[in-house]
């Protein structure tokens, strides 16, 4: 009995420990819809994802894709915010109509609740802004039909983006690889989707040259 009576204050300290820890982490603090300081449009190279995802299946690796929109995130200086709260779904018909520039369903969706939901627009509203602010930027012909893998440096890439897009910044600009292969552009503009800088914590993840996978 005694040593029942000393386990049980571990026993109960252990189970007080597991309640709080548990209760901090569904009490992790969500997004404010509205609150952030820009935009960051990321384009995907929807080659890399189809040959690393294996989803062969989807409507985006079933045809010949070349930058496809990822998402439009709200993002802060240093850090975002995701989640916010919002109980409205994406209408089909903006679904039906995003899918030529973001070829994936389930992929609309997620952006709309991680993302979306913390730009303070409806679904509509910030899908609008998406499509404009992707539709404004021109990708350079050499990247839009790649027969074969193609090889080049990470400044030619840049500066091709910034020749065919006068407007962009250099610092607005950032490049994000998977080891050698690029996976996106990422391009951040202000709130009105007019280019600026990006914040101090985006960085680009690629080395002086890069893989391009062909569109296929």
């Amino acid at each position: 009995m005694r040593v029942a009576m000393k386990r049980l204050p571990v026993i109960a300290t252990l189970l007080l420990l597991f309640a709080f820890t548990a209760t901090a982490r569904d009490d992790r603090p969500r997004g404010t819809a509205g609150i952030f300081d820009y935009y960051v449009l990321s384009l995907s190279w929807s080659p890399e994802y189809c040959a690393t995802t294996r989803r062969d299946d989807e409507l985006q690796c079933a045809r010949p894709y070349a930058f496809v929109a990822h998402g439009l995130w709200p993002q802060n200086e240093r850090g975002w915010p995701q989640d916010c709260e919002s109980r409205e779904r994406v209408p089909d018909a903006t679904i039906n109509r995003l899918l030529p520039i973001m070829p994936s369903k389930g992929l609309i969706i997620h952006e709309w609740r991680k993302h979306g939901t913390c730009s303070g627009l409806g679904a509509d509203g910030y899908f609008a802004a998406l499509e404009r602010s992707y539709r404004a930027i021109r990708i350079p012909d050499r990247y839009q039909r790649l027969p074969q893998t193609l090889t080049v440096d990470a400044a030619r890439l840049r500066s091709d983006l910034l020749q065919a897009n006068p407007a962009l910044r250099s610092d607005g600009v950032v490049l994000q690889c998977a080891g050698r292969y690029l996976q996106e552009v990422r391009i951040c503009l202000d709130r009105s989707l007019s280019p600026r800088a990006c914040g101090r914590d985006l960085r680009n993840r690629c080395g002086d040259s890069l893989v391009l996978r062909p569109v296929r």
